[in-house]
């Protein structure tokens, strides 16, 4: 009869260089959790609930963008003036407390496009208060039907997004996209 022995010359190197090599990697796993650092959150999370908070345009260019693309639509790019624009109003409503400050005479659009050259082009606005996040804008405005034609302008190529903080305002954080045609 014929035994074979578990401790074959061949196969207890072996084993022990697995061994070796297993805890090598079980510390190594150990080591690294006490050393890395957990991945940032997107930056459509950041709270602009806060006087120095700026949105993050490409961030919102990605966003606003795939959505477009998975409803037929072509993509938006960020525009500086239209931002520009855009902060004049989410500024005038977190001094005013309110939305409807948007419905001054000076805070129509398209006076404030006429102010940056563009009086005859096509463009379309989100106001709101209230959401702390651009995840949760988005969100709301993909909800409403008027905020929802917006951000789906068949016209639209670029866009201007904007956020303002009021600390006594009810809503605290108020919001203003502009989505615009191409420049005549």
């Amino acid at each position: 009869m014929i035994r074979a022995s578990l401790r074959s010359p061949v196969r207890a190197p072996f084993s022990r260089a697995i061994l070796a090599l297993s805890g090598s990697l079980l510390a190594a796993a150990i080591l690294s959790g006490c050393t890395e650092t957990k991945p940032s959150k997107p930056s459509f999370y950041d709270s602009m609930a806060r006087p120095d908070a700026a949105v993050d345009q490409q961030s919102a260019a990605s966003m606003l963008s795939l959505y477009r693309k998975n409803n037929g639509l072509g993509a938006l790019t960020p525009d500086p003036q239209l931002t520009a624009i855009a902060k004049s109003q989410a500024v005038a409503m977190a001094r005013a407390g309110s939305v409807n400050a948007s419905l001054g005479a000076e805070q129509k659009l398209s006076a404030r496009m006429a102010s940056i050259g563009e009086p005859d082009t096509t463009a379309v606005e989100n106001v709101s208060g209230g959401y702390r996040t651009l995840a949760e804008a988005f969100s709301g405005w993909r909800e409403s039907p008027k905020h929802n034609a917006v951000m789906l302008d068949k016209n639209g190529t670029r866009f201007g997004l904007a956020t303002a903080y009021s600390s006594s305002a009810k809503h605290k954080v108020f919001w203003s996209l502009i989505v615009a045609a191409p420049k005549p």
